[in-house]
């Protein structure tokens, strides 16, 4: 059937009336190369290992009794006001020492200055995270400087397009820079729409590369998904991403569920000055696609080759409330993690910059202040020492509520 009422015209003219939040769809040459890529299978890309991606029917159901219950609801967000850096933009205008910076802003949004350049990471300065500007969730603090006050970014970063990681206000605030845009396989398609020139498009598929400001850009596997609308077709890609310098290299995780893969990653790129670590907005009810902290700490290990070298940076909390888990608990939990392996973490208040090469490296619990304490109290830091180890890579892991979980691998 062809003409103006044929389905596959309805459809594209449905597509056509969508929110420009929700972003485009890959065709053309972008589509031909998705679909020639060896992560794409039957009809969307794959994860390295299988991934649940939402609660099943029945588990939502019970999903949305615990996400309502009002006490529980109440300890999601902190008790007072999150601290905010408040010279961020005054430290940010004296050049780091050692040639490498980290300025966590929030979330996942992570300014990392690597050897004179500039790269944002995911950044978000949105006050949410949702195509709609009155519904979703709402910041839980202010971001610790305008993005203009920044000043010039040489690239961004972005892990996958869903909205708490690809602000539509935020890139659109960067079309008129030149900045350049390294992305997954199949973002580019949203960034175009928003206003992005092709030519400031670096879009990869796992274990490509590009260079760019005198860095190299590696797109890395990661255990997740993507989308953007009601009806995901798995047509963009997620990726964690290595950013590599002559002297310095970071690695950010993304959103991953844990999966063996960092081991490989961790050998073929390491090792890492530093890791930004996903350990947030974690569930029972999505175990694949986001790490507890204990999962985090795995992950950081097995990227550093088993050994607690350089610094981790927990991210992907303390921004935005998106999982039943108490507000406070991903901090305390990387913390508990942490002491075992005798790894080496930065816990920065959003905008504080540190240089992780350097014995300056923040490592107060900020949130303790802030946060509705447990029952008990907080351990002390005795008590945290204590905590069990990391489990070996074919041990279950601990979840948040003391009961065993399954490997995700």
């Amino acid at each position: 059937m062809t003409g103006a009422g044929s389905p596959r015209t309805l459809r594209s003219r449905l597509r056509a009336l969508r929110s420009e939040a929700f972003g485009a769809d890959p065709s053309g040459a972008r589509l031909e190369r998705i679909l020639s890529s060896p992560n794409f299978e039957d009809g969307s890309f794959r994860n390295p290992v299988g991934a649940r991606t939402r609660p099943s029917g029945a588990s939502m159901a019970e999903f949305a009794k615990i996400y309502f219950h009002k006490e529980a609801r109440a300890r999601r967000s902190p008790a007072g006001r999150i601290p905010v850096h408040p010279t961020t933009a005054a430290d940010l205008a004296r050049p780091p020492v050692t040639g490498l910076r980290l300025t966590w802003m929030g979330h996942s949004t992570v300014l990392a200055e690597i050897e004179g350049r500039r790269v944002l990471f995911d950044p978000v300065w949105g006050d949410r995270c949702s195509p709609f500007s009155f519904a979703g969730p709402k910041r839980l603090h202010p971001a610790p400087l305008p993005l203009a006050a920044i000043g010039p970014v040489d690239a961004v970063v972005i892990s996958h397009d869903h909205y708490d990681h690809l602000d539509l206000p935020t890139i659109k605030a960067l079309v008129s820079s030149e900045t350049v845009f390294a992305v997954p396989l199949g973002v580019g398609a949203h960034l175009e729409r928003w206003g992005v020139p092709p030519g400031r498009l670096r879009e990869l598929d796992w274990n490509e590369s590009a260079d760019i400001a005198g860095l190299r850009f590696t797109a890395t596997p990661a255990r997740h998904f993507c989308g953007r609308g009601l009806r995901n077709q798995q047509h963009t890609l997620w990726a964690s991403w290595v950013v590599a310098g002559s002297d310095h290299r970071v690695y950010h995780s993304g959103d991953t569920g844990y999966f063996p893969g960092f081991r490989e990653i961790g050998a073929a790129h390491g090792p890492f000055d530093a890791t930004m670590i996903q350990i947030g907005a974690y569930s029972e009810y999505w175990p694949d696609i986001h790490m507890t902290p204990e999962e985090g700490m795995r992950a950081h290990l097995d990227l550093q080759q088993t050994e607690p070298t350089g610094v981790m940076l927990p991210i992907h909390w303390g921004t935005f409330n998106l999982a039943p888990h108490p507000w406070a608990e991903p901090g305390e939990g990387t913390v508990a993690a942490a002491a075992p392996v005798g790894a080496r973490l930065a816990l920065p208040v959003p905008g504080r910059p540190f240089e992780p090469t350097t014995g300056d490296v923040p490592q107060d619990q900020w949130w303790r202040a802030v946060a509705t304490a447990p029952v008990g109290g907080w351990p002390a830091p005795s008590d945290t020492t204590r905590a069990p180890a990391a489990p070996a890579p074919d041990e279950p892991s601990p979840g948040t509520d003391g009961r065993k979980v399954a490997p995700s691998a």
